[in-house]
């Protein structure tokens, strides 16, 4: 019924328990869920995963703000891209937050290793032919001018997903015309995102995704705890709230999107 589209669940505290988590997931009819990959290093444990549950499908990539990691080249990414349970790329994207604070006071004109690495990973999905898992924050404009003109938005484009939307209407809407899915996680549920509930109610409900981005953001009343995907319901009630329709018809269009954006799943 539910498709939780982006989590971390290769964590050790998640593999520590796997069954509870696989089974709360049964529980709350969330039928399958996409881990993903953040550095090179630790991917082989987001593919075995994948590998071992039927439900559950891996991507590829390194997170734009892992640093002191292995980089990839297009043809690592290409090479590993081959193998069946890996179903896009990423992710990746770009990441300005919090310059002085989590990035030692550099200037966004020192991030050219994370555009770089960004323009890697574009390069390798379009020759891969999969999606991309984009992660933005505070950083749109740089993002979709990158995307723009390593070709997104055209016949050689990957495509993909804005995960864990949080940036304005204006972007979601460049986003969209770029032929890119929007992804919602718990910060939808928050008191606080009253803006970003109206990003939902624009965003066609056939261009959505939602997730949890576990072990991150659990969404209302569990706000402050660990995420978990058996959590992607609320997400899935928020937006059927927002849009005036049935957190059925959220599930299954969501779960159909994800089909659709993603085909080595149901392939």
């Amino acid at each position: 019924m539910f498709t939780d589209s982006h989590c971390h669940i290769n964590y050790p505290q998640y593999l520590a328990d796997l069954p509870k988590l696989l089974a709360d997931m049964q529980t709350a009819q969330v039928t399958r869920a996409l881990c993903i990959s953040t550095t090179m290093e630790t991917y082989p444990s987001v593919l075995q995963l994948a590998e071992h549950q039927p439900h559950i499908w891996a991507t590829v990539g390194v997170h734009p703000d892992n640093e002191g990691v292995r980089e990839p080249t297009v043809e690592d990414l290409v090479a590993a891209a081959q193998n069946p349970r890996v179903v896009a790329i990423g992710e990746t994207g770009l990441d300005y937050y919090q310059m002085d604070e989590r990035k030692g006071g550099r200037s966004v004109a020192d991030m050219d290793w994370q555009r770089n690495r960004f323009r890697t990973h574009i390069r390798a999905a379009q020759q891969a032919g999969l999606p991309m898992v984009i992660h933005t924050r505070c950083a749109s404009e740089d993002t979709l001018a990158i995307l723009r003109e390593e070709g997104e938005g055209t016949a050689q484009g990957a495509g993909g997903v804005f995960h864990c939307f949080t940036e304005s209407l204006e972007v979601a809407k460049a986003a969209l015309d770029l032929g890119y899915y929007i992804s919602f996680s718990g910060i939808i549920t928050f008191k606080n995102a009253a803006a970003l509930r109206e990003v939902v109610s624009f965003v066609p409900l056939d261009r959505c995704l939602i997730e949890t981005d576990s072990p991150y953001l659990a969404p209302a009343p569990h706000r402050g705890k660990e995420n978990t995907p058996a959590f992607v319901p609320l997400v899935a009630k928020q937006v059927a709230e927002c849009k005036g329709i049935s957190v059925e018809a959220v599930a299954d269009t969501t779960t159909h999107n994800f089909l659709q954006l993603f085909p080595k799943v149901g392939a």
